[in-house]
């Protein structure tokens, strides 16, 4: 146990990294951390230096793993599933791919196109943004592992129900004939040596890193001053934990937002330590990952307006379902 707590604390919670920054803070910068602009420059250095670090290292192990699963093998997997179980395994694969809502639609395109139904299709577009693997490192380092693994789970579940429900209702109808007529060519893959896997997981770091960078450091910059400007009265009289209406406003503000789960979590850790209530920061953190304007915009070109309704429809109620849930049972995570 003392070595764990340890371990969390040093490679996870990086104290190290806290303390270091701190003194940067107030020896070399000559600024008190209880002042705003001391706290904030401490806020925005370790939580963007942290989120690196660790995105850089999760990400590597991720696409190495990934390596091992290229689209055409994922599609043959996902094809000898029927049902439920086909949904909850999308689920799952979602959460090896660490793409934002916007670069998962082309999969899910090629799933659909593939013979998949679409419901196993959607089931993959709503995990893939909304839970991956370095989320449950992300959130432990800055909530803890409770929260973190009951995110991943409802996250799943919501997947889970909400490709389930959309395969029920026969909604084929409602995707546009082209992503049924493009004829997938199979691609021979040859088999990737070692230093195949290490290059590949070493570009897919770059390349996420390049893509998500400026949203990491707009969210660390948010949080830093909703943190360290804004007064806990003003969040609190809008989404503290008493107010009925907190999870509804957080969901539907996150919404025309665009950012993935690593420019988001900053923002969220912020508003809990200004007393807003777990399941409201995760609703937005949630809204703002899945159903983000830029990734409807580009769903809408691929499915019909019905379709796109219901979609957005059980993914807002999942969400304000999971925030209100949260924040009822908010004592059993903190």
């Amino acid at each position: 146990m003392i070595i764990f707590e340890w371990l969390n604390s040093q490679l996870l919670k990086m104290e190290w990294l806290w303390k270091g920054v701190e003194f940067f803070v107030e020896n070399v910068l000559g600024l008190p951390m209880e002042s705003s602009l001391g706290g904030s420059l401490h806020f925005f250095i370790y939580d963007v230096i942290k989120i690196f670090i660790l995105l850089s290292i999760l990400i590597f192990g991720i696409s190495y793993v990934q390596s091992f699963f290229p689209p055409e093998r994922t599609r043959n997997i996902l094809g000898k599933y029927k049902g439920m179980a086909a949904n909850t395994l999308a689920a799952l694969l979602g959460t090896v791919t660490p793409f934002c809502s916007c670069s998962s639609i082309p999969l899910f395109i090629g799933f659909t196109n593939a013979g998949l139904p679409i419901g196993v299709s959607f089931s993959f577009l709503i995990s893939s943004p909304l839970v991956d693997l370095a989320s449950i490192i992300l959130l432990a380092s800055i909530f803890n592992w409770k929260i973190a693994i009951a995110y991943v789970l409802v996250g799943l579940i919501l997947a889970v129900i909400g490709g389930t429900i959309i395969s029920k209702l026969k909604l084929e109808k409602y995707v546009e004939p082209f992503v049924f007529n493009n004829k997938i060519t199979e691609v021979q893959q040859n088999e990737l040596t070692t230093k195949d896997r290490v290059s590949f997981a070493k570009q897919q770091v770059l390349d996420i890193v390049n893509k998500v960078w400026l949203y990491i450091f707009i969210g660390v910059g948010i949080g830093a001053a909703i943190h360290n400007y804004i007064p806990e009265e003003i969040i609190t009289a809008i989404l503290g934990q008493d107010k009925w209406y907190s999870v509804l406003v957080a969901t539907f503000v996150g919404i025309p937002m665009y950012a993935d789960i690593f420019g988001t979590l900053p923002i969220a850790e912020a508003l809990v330590l200004k007393g807003v209530g777990i399941g409201t920061a995760l609703a937005f953190m949630m809204g703002v990952t899945a159903l983000s304007l830029p990734s409807i915009i580009m769903l809408k070109r691929v499915v019909k307006t019905p379709l796109l309704v219901i979609f957005a429809g059980i993914v807002s109620v999942g969400i304000i379902i999971i925030g209100y849930t949260f924040n009822i049972f908010s004592y059993l995570f903190i």
